[in-house]
């Protein structure tokens, strides 16, 4: 029995994740196509099919919805290369892809290699084909090389200095993508390290001692934000501020200001907080069953932002059409990547194994629950993507990736 045991072939892929995974890239090519071609002209298809086909295929690649095809069908390659690899090798090369996306992440703050898209931040790298963000590929890279720093022998692990290693390795991308700025993917990556730590054997002290230090920085945060005079301010882009402000309810105008900057800051605020506003109306408007696809007032009448809606605000789009109900399944999808990742992790064979997939669980529930919480405004506007619906070619590449190295897991948990 026990020959047969140890004999096994490596097992199969986790076919519940992988359908969970199949349902929500099929709900995210309908609902990025709701999103961008509900104000499409009636017989739009007719139109196009009546072009020459060259005509036609370049109309298709300037559609958002065939580009998420596309970034479907990379990111399906690059998780199946991914599982072909044993993870044990990958993580032999984690720190060279750790400190390559280390690399980018400098570069992407170099005027003329990082891109801004007119927001003010700097998050993105031309690379003629597409547009690379270094910060989805620097998630990934983190969670690999501190998954195979930290699955070393566990006494190692009571060390001060293996601790304070493991935080920086932590703290290096976090300041970088900080410094783009992108809020939201710096803060990912805290539960994600914390997770880690605490799953690999980090003595508990250590944890209770960053836990209490990091709520000690995040009131002092807060309170300097809300509250302190402008020149006493912790230094942040003032749409992030405002954003902070908008979410905490805190009045733009001081209470020594003019009536007339009063009335100004107090426009100011209504415009910036104008989309978390129509997220929230589109979520509440779906009622149980929705209003049906292609047929949602927020985005066709333009209520909800084009240029927000099929990524940042996908959500907000589907909870509009499909109602409640729509909303649940989205959910109870996520719900069955999360939990199979959990199982995936408490059979791995090992620490390595363990660590990645908790790392990676770790970091789609942030993602899930920092959009999912921006549009029922819970949470504050972020940008963050909501994975594998959002459209961004670097956020659905990396998805999947990830998906891959759970798959990974699981697919050589029984390989002794």
């Amino acid at each position: 029995m026990f020959n047969n045991t140890f004999n096994e072939p490596k097992s199969r892929a986790d076919g519940l994740q992988l359908a969970a995974v199949i349902g929500l890239m099929i709900v995210g090519v309908l609902f990025v196509y709701s999103a961008t071609m509900v104000n499409a002209p009636s017989g739009v298809w007719q139109q196009f099919r009546e072009l020459p086909f060259r005509q036609f295929v370049g109309w298709m690649f300037g559609q958002f919805f065939f580009k998420q095809i596309i970034w479907y069908g990379v990111g399906i390659a690059a998780a199946v290369a991914v599982c072909m690899v044993d993870y044990h090798t990958l993580a032999r090369w984690s720190y060279v892809g750790y400190w390559g996306v280390i690399v980018l992440l400098f570069a992407v703050l170099v005027p003329f290699i990082g891109v801004d898209h007119g927001s003010g931040a700097r998050r993105w790298i031309d690379l003629g084909a597409f547009q690379c963000q270094p910060s989805e590929f620097g998630k990934l890279g983190f969670i690999l090389a501190l998954s195979n720093f930290l699955s070393r022998p566990p006494e190692e692990l009571r060390s001060p200095m293996i601790f304070w290693k493991a935080l920086g390795m932590m703290a290096l991308p976090f300041v970088l993508v900080m410094k783009e700025p992108d809020l939201g993917s710096a803060l990912v990556l805290i539960p994600s390290g914390i997770v880690m730590l605490f799953v690999g054997g980090v003595p508990k002290k250590f944890l209770v001692q960053i836990g209490a230090t990091a709520t000690v920085l995040a009131a002092i945060f807060l309170v300097d934000i809300l509250f302190a005079p402008p020149n006493w301010q912790i230094k942040l882009e003032e749409y992030q501020r405002q954003r902070l402000m908008v979410y905490f309810g805190k009045d733009f105008a001081p209470a020594n200001a003019s009536p007339r900057e009063k009335e100004r800051l107090r426009k100011l605020q209504w415009e910036k907080s104008y989309q978390s506003r129509q997220a929230l109306i589109s979520v509440g408007s779906g009622g149980l069953t929705g209003k049906g696809w292609l047929k949602g007032d927020q985005t066709a009448l333009g209520f909800l932002p084009l240029g927000a809606a099929h990524n940042d605000f996908i959500f907000s789009v589907i909870a509009e059409e499909e109602g409640f109900v729509g909303s649940v399944i989205v959910i109870t999808l996520y719900a069955a990547v999360l939990f199979t990742g959990i199982r995936i992790a408490s059979q791995a064979r090992d620490r390595l194994g363990k660590l990645l997939a908790v790392g990676v669980v770790t970091l789609l529930f942030s993602h899930i629950f920092i959009n999912i919480g921006m549009n029922i405004r819970i949470m504050p506007v972020t940008g963050i993507p909501l994975p594998l619906l959002s459209y961004g070619g670097s956020s659905v590449l990396c998805s999947l990736i990830a998906i891959g190295l759970m798959q990974n897991v699981h697919i050589h948990r029984k390989g002794y």
